[in-house]
């Protein structure tokens, strides 16, 4: 059976194109030799079940552990709502491991299971499991979220800690370590104690050593994938140039890694006359993944947690239409919310946490402004097209001038000028939908950023977007762009001005040198 790009469950190393974890294990092994008690807390689809596959065969592979991995995903709530109900659960639970990890061990379990009542029976019992296996008995539990909320599970994590204290001291015996999976950092929950309390934080899990092993998929861990794909497919690849432009535009999220791979090999390869892979088909990769018809559960799970908190919608909002720059502060409660979903990540500040996420939240916010009755009409990119499918920036530029210069007597010339950006996304949008993409890029300097960079088919343009503040601020902003476009190998940008002089608006247009660069601007 051929290899495949999975995106879905765990991968098997066997069945799937898999980036190299060595060292991502090795760290990993090192805080269970220690006896470490620690979460490994990152968002949907981030490779934690993975690499808890992964990490538990490592260990079966010796005679010295002895691994008991566990889920709560289907669980049930029923589960959480009495400790005998729980206790049973978790002891089903064990029973069912113990198969695969000692067979031995499963008629004990059997036999103590109706026995155990509550967490002290437990407990009791957890010590018995321990001395009898005589090896280092480590637990790990996946998908913690399901009960992070409820009173008994932070009752049951007091009594592992408990326990850790009690055998660091010699007077308990307990496992060698603790494992816990799932998006949210369990060392701080939020329960409600009684039904008509309110929510009320609880630290049960003070024991845990904080979790600094990088999940991320880094280029040179991407590179031996793309190899053993282009062995098994014989395609012909630059797999260092590959993984860094995959890493360019998922800052190693590994479902989009995973995701862009599979879109060149089962829709971009098979269009192909020869077996070749160059760096510029990420390109359509990346224009399929953000514009398909077909929605997916990453992307989904990124819309609804942005819908469902309007906080965090608001911090996005300004970071992605606003194009504001933020400190990045892991303390405050909203920004922290968005690195544990995977939106925001610390990178010379607060950013959206790879482009991709970028692009889609970009257009999930402007649909909201085309279809809120601001006059615009929707427009292809066939009016505007160039030999060699290149796109006419000037037209487009233009064109939105004319817009805003008509929409400027129509509707509110405040919110205009303040949401000028979201406007100017929601007009391109319709014009490069389904043949190219724009978005905001956020690894240049405070000196040197760009609001948008638009890829049409194979072609790139520069857009900067700024506010006039003068003739001396225009040409230090005009220098800034062609040094942008030198870098980038660009011989021409694009420059939007919104001049909020409502007397004295010029609604020019003009082509002007900036160095060695031309540079379209329009002033609305």
């Amino acid at each position: 059976m051929s290899k495949e790009f999975n995106i879905t469950g765990t991968c098997i190393p066997s069945r799937h194109f898999m980036a190299d974890t060595t060292e991502k294990l090795r760290q990993i092994m090192e805080y269970v030799e220690h006896g470490k008690y620690f979460i490994i807390n990152r968002p949907r689809q981030y490779g934690k079940t993975t690499i808890i596959s992964l990490l538990e065969g490592r260990l079966r592979q010796t005679t010295e552990y002895l691994v008991f991995s566990i889920s709560f995903a289907g669980i049930g709530d029923a589960a959480f709502e009495l400790e005998d109900v729980f206790c049973e659960k978790i002891l089903t639970l064990l029973a069912l491991e113990a198969r695969f990890a000692d067979a031995a061990l499963a008629p004990f379990i059997k036999e103590q299971k109706p026995q155990i009542k509550d967490l002290g029976d437990l407990s009791v019992f957890i010590s018995k499991l321990v001395d009898l296996s005589g090896k280092r008995v480590v637990l790990i539990i996946d998908e913690v979220d399901k009960s992070s909320n409820n009173q008994l599970f932070i009752s049951f994590l007091g009594m592992l800690r408990d326990k850790y204290l009690g055998a660091a001291t010699g007077k308990d015996t307990t496992f060698h370590a603790v494992i816990l999976a799932g998006v949210h950092d369990v060392k701080t929950l939020k329960a409600k104690i009684r039904p008509d309390e309110e929510a009320k934080y609880n630290s049960p899990w003070n024991i845990a050593s904080d979790f600094k092993v990088e999940m991320s998929l880094l280029p040179h861990e991407v590179v031996p994938m793309l190899e053993d794909y282009a062995r098994e497919r014989n395609v012909t690849l630059d797999a260092p140039a590959l993984a860094e432009r995959l890493y360019h535009y998922t800052s190693g999220y590994p479902f989009l890694v995973s995701a862009l791979c599979k879109i060149f090999d089962e829709d971009i390869l098979p269009e192909k006359s020869e077996p070749n892979w160059p760096v510029e088909d990420l390109n359509e990769a990346a224009r399929r993944l953000i514009g398909s018809e077909r929605s997916n559960t990453n992307f989904d799970s990124l819309i609804k947690n942005l819908e469902n908190d309007q906080e965090l919608f608001r911090l996005v909002y300004r970071l992605v239409i606003d194009s504001e720059q933020m400190l990045f502060n892991i303390h405050d409660p909203v920004i922290y919310k968005g690195v544990q979903y995977g939106i925001l990540r610390n990178g010379r500040g607060l950013n959206i946490h790879n482009r991709i996420f970028a692009e889609v939240i970009a257009n999930y916010m402007t649909a909201k402004m085309i279809t809120s009755g601001l006059g615009l009409e929707p427009e292809t990119a066939d009016s505007y097209l160039l030999p060699g499918n290149a796109l006419n920036m000037e037209r487009v530029l233009s064109k939105f001038q004319g817009y805003m210069r008509e929409q400027y007597s129509l509707k509110d010339r405040e919110f205009l000028e303040r949401q000028g950006r979201l406007v100017f996304l929601a007009f391109l949008k319709p014009i490069i939908n389904g043949r190219g993409y724009a978005f905001k890029e956020p690894e240049l300097s405070e000196e040197r950023r760009l609001d948008i960079a638009v890829t049409f088919m194979q072609h790139r343009y520069a857009v900067e977007l700024k506010v006039w503040r003068g003739e001396a601020a225009h040409e230090r902003g005009l220098a800034q762009l062609s040094d942008y476009l030198e870098r980038n190998g660009l011989i021409e940008g694009y420059l939007v001005i919104f001049d909020q002089r409502s007397k004295q608006k010029s609604w020019r247009k003009e082509w002007t040198q900036a160095g060695e660069k031309r540079v379209f601007a329009v002033w609305v």
